[in-house]
């Protein structure tokens, strides 16, 4: 990256830009169950309804999104407080870059500040891109869950990835 990426939190006004990030995800079928589209509006209530504990980030180049992530509580149990499930997604012209290692990078080192102290990803098995990214960023492979979710009607398995931020 010629110009250094902004890492900032989310705001209603980028609402746009994660929606069509997500949507060219969704699009390519290996990196989301989700299918779109996802409008401007639905984003930014998404964004609106997420408590504080469930962050989202944006990575902006040039004063464009070019990136998102965000953690999200694991689970309601109280045992599992301390477990967030992360995301990232980086536009297609902007895969290879730097980007997405950046945002994981950033997302791992704030998780503590919102009471994680562990990660977990759930990354279809086809996404090469974001199993590497997870692992250059210190995830291990725990497992597949096997016919986890259908996606337009097929059965699709999903890897689990997890990163103790407290533990060796």
């Amino acid at each position: 990256m010629s110009t250094p990426l902004v890492i900032r939190p989310a705001e209603s006004r980028d609402a746009r830009a994660i929606g069509e990030i997500y949507d060219e995800a969704a699009s390519g079928g290996m990196a989301t169950f989700a299918t779109g589209p996802h409008s401007e509006d639905e984003r930014r209530a998404w964004l609106a309804e997420r408590p504080e504990r469930a962050p989202v980030w944006c990575g902006v180049l040039d004063e464009a999104v070019v990136a998102w992530s965000a953690i999200a509580p694991f689970s309601h149990r109280s045992w599992y407080a301390g477990v967030g499930e992360y995301t990232v997604y980086v536009a297609r012209g902007h895969h290879g870059r730097g980007v997405g290692r950046a945002m994981l990078h950033a997302l791992t080192e704030a998780a503590p500040s919102f009471g994680y102290w562990k990660l977990v990803g759930m990354i279809l098995p086809e996404n090469a891109a974001g199993l590497a990214l997870a692992h250059g960023a210190g995830f291990h492979t725990v497992g597949t869950h096997r016919a986890h979710a259908r996606r337009e009607g097929e059965w699709r398995d999903v890897t689990i990835v997890e990163r103790h931020l407290e533990a060796g």
